[in-house]
């Protein structure tokens, strides 16, 4: 069998709503023969930054090296300034995003949904074969 490709993904999520990262961190990690690094600016690791303009251009350097960036579509209302900035920076260096809803959730923001190149249900199959198949 082949090497597998290593997928280096960013996730947009705020700490708040830790609970939904930890389970996709989780599901990523169970999913069969699909390998993964994490450039997500989590709690434990928080960026080195005082301000907006220097805390866009460290989420500019983390997400720059990433393959694809996945945003959880749920908790867009309440951190919508930083999910916009994140799409938009996403956007200028050309990532690919994948949107995730949420289980049980009917509705997607629409920034959301017009941001991302696929949105996938919150399942494991759907989610690791967007990533193959619209990681650069």
């Amino acid at each position: 069998m082949p090497p597998l490709k290593t997928y280096d993904l960013f996730i947009s999520h705020a700490w708040t709503y830790n609970a939904e990262y930890n389970r996709l961190v989780e599901m990523l990690n169970a999913a069969p023969n699909f390998k993964w690094r994490n450039y997500s600016v989590t709690k434990q690791d928080p960026l080195d930054a005082n301000n907006d303009a220097r805390l866009t251009e460290a989420l500019r350097r983390q997400i720059r090296p990433v393959n694809c960036v996945l945003i959880l579509a749920g908790m867009y209302v309440n951190h919508r300034k930083w999910i916009r900035k994140e799409i938009a920076i996403a956007k200028s260096l050309r990532k690919p995003i994948v949107g995730i809803k949420p289980w049980g959730q009917q509705r997607t923001p629409v920034e959301v949904q017009d941001a991302a190149n696929v949105m996938v249900r919150w399942n494991t199959d759907s989610i690791v074969r967007a990533i193959r198949g619209y990681s650069i």
